[in-house]
């Protein structure tokens, strides 16, 4: 399982025109599905699901078959069918290969910003002798908010809460 950032107003220009089944329509075979989900498969990709979540995220699960490396047409295959994938990624999410790969990293420095401001509020929380019990309930708080945007996958409010957290406590 996989999961893309989409550009903004992207997923709302492409229900217009069908939504993401039609953009796998273009790209893949034996697709099913309607609006923002989609199933199918092409060439070495066995089966391929995607939908765009709550989040407005591109989430998609292959399932792919190894190539005969010494088969030149079974080579040919696979290389199609990853130009299809990643044409198809291009499209539904709106960003280019670089783009995407620049967008998880921006998503993962996010994640560990956060992380990383939860560990440090708690050992200055552990070492600091002047502050409230009033902000160290706070503080907690939007530990809490910290860790459970995490968990869901929302970095960006992570990041934020993590952000007011150093605020709070500095």
């Amino acid at each position: 399982m996989e999961t893309f950032e989409v550009k903004r107003g992207l997923i709302k220009t492409l229900s217009n025109d069908g939504g993401l089944a039609a953009v796998a329509n273009k790209h893949f075979e034996n697709v099913d599905g309607s609006d923002n989900t989609f199933s199918g498969s092409h060439g070495i990709m066995t089966s391929i699901t995607g939908e765009y979540n709550s989040m407005g995220k591109l989430v998609v699960d292959v399932q792919q078959e190894r190539p005969n490396f010494d088969d030149p047409s079974a080579m040919e295959v696979a290389m199609d069918s990853r130009k299809r994938w990643s044409s198809f990624l291009d499209e539904a999410t709106g960003y280019s290969a670089k783009q995407r790969g620049d967008k998880a990293k921006e998503f993962a420095k996010k994640a560990s910003k956060a992380k990383s401001g939860i560990s440090q509020a708690r050992k200055f929380m552990e070492i600091a002798t002047s502050i409230s019990d009033e902000t160290k309930v706070e503080a907690e708080s939007l530990i809490t908010e910290i860790e459970a945007a995490l968990e869901a996958g929302d970095n960006s409010r992570a990041a934020s809460r993590a952000e007011k957290l150093g605020k709070l406590l500095g």
